[in-house]
């Protein structure tokens, strides 16, 4: 699982959205999908949390594309700079206008490799 947390980061390397990259020493992607059967989560097929990513299946098969590993790293970014206001967006503001999804989303569209 290291090459899709490096080509995710290569990808958000080429972003100028924090001071620092992000780091992915100590990040895990864990596979659970158990969780992702739970009436809260059966909208996502990945969630992170601070150095963690989870995912509804593996990477690179079913719904753990390239892109959702990206996405989610990029979660992990905005926590590694902004931790308290990451979540204080999460418990205050709808999904759908949140600003760091809608940053997420963004560092995908923008770091697409087009073929």
């Amino acid at each position: 699982m290291t090459g899709e947390l490096a080509r995710a980061k290569a990808r958000l390397d080429r972003l100028r959205l924090y001071p620092r990259p992000v780091s992915i020493r100590g990040v895990r992607m864990l596979t659970l999908p158990w969780l992702f059967r739970l009436p809260r989560m059966r909208r996502y097929d990945g969630y992170a949390l601070p150095w963690t990513i989870l995912l509804r299946d593996r990477p690179g098969s079913g719904t753990a594309s390239e892109d959702l590993v990206c996405h989610e790293l990029c979660h992990v970014w905005q926590m590694q700079h902004h931790p308290l206001r990451v979540f204080r967006a999460w418990l205050t503001v709808p999904y759908e206008q949140n600003p760091y999804e809608l940053e997420a989303r963004r560092a995908v569209e923008n770091t697409k490799i087009l073929s």
